[in-house]
């Protein structure tokens, strides 16, 4: 059934195609395709969320009523273009060889992660525990209801990627184009921040510049061929900066509040922290809708209200279920007290983003990174702050750690980290590029803000790349101005040297980027695509298919899952096809678990304790390594 409706996963891209010829403005907008291309991508993310929200509370989450939807979308999206037609004029440019070369680059390195996208399958961490769990539950229910689970954040983590990624979930039937989504959020970061770059009064080099220094960025080219969630919340971000952007000289239309917030209500429903960039960005643009452009108070006001009002829209029905479950919108205490901040005194502060900072720019120097974050304890402990202390460290992790190597969850951004922070320096310092500065003291106001509300923890550079993103295009600006003023060689060479270090970290970061890798240990060309998701446990790929394959010679339809709450989920689902799969643990106060007497068998991951306190008496439990198996005796004829 699935086969029959994988056509229909062409209509997002093509509806989108025809949005951005239809929305294309004509009266004098900066850089209006990528502009056109803004718009498109927020209707076409507005009309998946909501549609997956109408569809959820119809109870209708399934393939023909995807496709249909999409039938719909397309040849309301196919109407508009119709309607705007007009010859199209293709101006071919004339660019410079170092600017071909910044093009091809950047262009090249996101068609190898295209490849990889598409070859690779799923293997993120955090994809196996909830990403793709709660995908895989939604589309076994046909609506967006709570289910019992021992991983609350398959429930109360925001699901506006995972949304994205339902669509190609029922059409499919399966996850082969699961990792075009954060490509796509790749490509979109891209455009965004060479957009920002031309706004901000950037030369076309400063754009290119802007563009290559993105898509070598490593962290980048490893989510952009992921399920993470990152690079969706960086992408909607960076729409937030560039819509707002076009306020400080425009009187806000409705069709501008209307994108505004929609672009703020994807970020928020994709990741909360998210909106700890859109946040200033949008301040920014409040404050020059009344200073510079003089609307009248009420309209700014109604303005203001509007792109609130939007933004909760598209984010309020999930939230709703969330306040329904736990009592409170942002979910359970240990989800609010385990990712923020929990002390907001200037020293804790100031440690924590000198700690975020040092593992953002950590380099494989070995002494330089062990000397800063000696100096950083050292400091701390001066001005009595605890560099370990648990309000303000993730879990149980301790700082620092290693965080260069190019792993998608930790990989450092020294290159890219560093000329970002001399942009911003230097745009803050120079006082009469207005509109410049502001948006510098809006990205720096981003830093102290992620600094004051999100706890340093080892992976967490991953959590900064809406920050990049929004701050990179102030790196674009810094070395195109080096460049216009060098009349050495020198400072010329020491930039060209710059942008070659960062490609070859990119390079690197596709080729031999973990988990998904063109060469060495664990290809994509010589790994068994079963293996391939469980590089990052290469033993447990066994003890699942163990457990399946006694699943399997027992006949059993119905089966009981125990797990903890950072256990791997997913595999059972791609294992267990076509059996209901049941939790018997649950974490959310009204879901409650099925009886382990309910179920035909048990699998359980982790703990052994956990299991042997929830199978019954009289039933036989089996242990191999991470996974557990559990069948009545009379099952076996015993």
């Amino acid at each position: 059934m699935p086969a029959a409706w994988t056509p229909f996963v062409l209509a997002p891209p093509l509806a989108f195609a025809a949005l951005v010829y239809a929305v294309q403005p004509r009266d004098g907008f900066v850089a209006p395709r990528r502009l056109a291309a803004v718009w498109a991508a927020l209707a076409v993310g507005t009309y998946a969320v909501v549609s997956v929200e109408v569809l959820g509370a119809l109870h209708a989450l399934t393939a023909p009523a995807v496709a249909g939807t999409w039938t719909v979308g397309l040849a309301a999206a196919l109407g508009l273009a119709w309607r705007r037609r007009r010859p199209v004029t293709v101006v071919r440019p004339s660019w410079s060889r170092p600017e071909w070369l910044l093009a091809g680059g950047a262009g090249g390195l996101v068609f190898v992660e295209l490849v990889i996208a598409l070859l690779a399958e799923p293997n993120n961490f955090d994809s196996q525990t909830y990403h793709l769990p709660k995908v895989e539950h939604w589309a076994a229910q046909g609506d967006l209801d709570f289910w019992p689970t021992a991983i609350h954040r398959q429930v109360d983590i925001p699901p506006g990627a995972e949304y994205l990624l339902l669509h190609l979930r029922l059409l499919t039937g399966g996850d082969g184009l699961h990792n075009l989504v954060q490509w796509a959020a790749g490509v979109g970061c891209l455009v965004v921040a060479s957009r920002i770059v031309a706004q901000l009064g950037g030369s076309r080099r400063a754009q290119l510049i802007t563009a290559f220094l993105a898509g070598t960025t490593p962290m980048v080219a490893l989510q952009a061929t992921s399920t993470q969630t990152d690079l969706v919340v960086a992408a909607w971000c960076g729409c937030v900066a560039t819509l707002a952007l076009d306020g400080l000289s425009r009187r806000a239309t409705p069709g501008a509040v209307l994108a505004l917030g929609a672009a703020t209500g994807l970020t928020a429903l994709t990741k909360t922290s998210g909106l700890i960039g859109a946040g200033p960005m949008l301040a920014l643009w409040g404050i020059a809708q009344l200073t510079v452009i003089r609307a009248s108070g009420l309209k700014a006001v109604a303005a203001g209200l509007g792109v609130i009002a939007v933004a909760a829209a598209i984010v309020a029905p999930f939230m709703v279920r969330v306040y329904s479950e736990f009592g409170h919108p942002l979910g359970p205490p240990r989800l609010r007290e385990s990712i923020p901040m929990q002390r907001h005194d200037p020293g804790s502060i100031l440690v924590n983003g000198l700690r975020i900072g040092h593992t953002a720019l950590d380099t494989p120097l070995s002494p330089l990174r062990t000397a800063s974050a000696e100096a950083i304890i050292a400091f701390a402990d001066v001005i009595g702050v605890d560099p370990q202390d648990r309000t303000t460290t993730f879990g149980r992790t301790e700082f620092p750690v290693r965080a260069w190597y190019p792993d998608e969850d930790r990989v450092a951004f020294p290159i890219a980290g560093t000329l970002v922070l001399i942009g911003g320096v230097v745009a803050l310092a120079r006082p009469r590029r207005g509109v410049v500065r502001a948006y510098a003291t809006a990205c720096a106001a981003t830093v102290v803000l992620h600094s004051a509300m999100i706890k340093w923890q080892p992976w967490g550079n991953r959590l900064l790349m809406y920050a990049l993103i929004l701050g990179i295009p102030l790196a674009g600006l810094w070395l195109d101005a080096v460049l216009a003023r060098a009349n050495e060689r020198t400072a010329r060479a020491a930039v060209a040297t710059v942008l070659a270090a960062s490609a070859l970290a990119g390079v690197l970061a596709v080729s031999y980027g973990f988990p998904r890798r063109l060469v060495g240990t664990g290809s994509l060309f010589t790994t068994d695509s079963w293996d391939t998701r469980f590089l990052r446990r290469p033993a447990w790929a066994d003890e699942f298919r163990w457990a399946a394959d006694r699943v399997e010679a027992a006949g059993a339809q119905r089966v009981g899952l125990v797990q903890q709450n950072d256990n791997w989920e997913y595999p059972w689902w791609l294992l267990l096809k076509d059996r209901e799969i049941v939790a018997l643990q649950s974490v959310l106060p009204k879901q409650p678990p099925a009886d382990p007497r309910s179920v035909d068998v048990i699998v359980c991951t982790g703990d052994r304790r956990t299991c042997d306190r929830l199978v019954p008496d009289g039933w036989r439990l089996e242990w191999r390594g991470y996974a557990g198996y559990a069948e009545p005796v009379t099952a076996s004829g015993e």
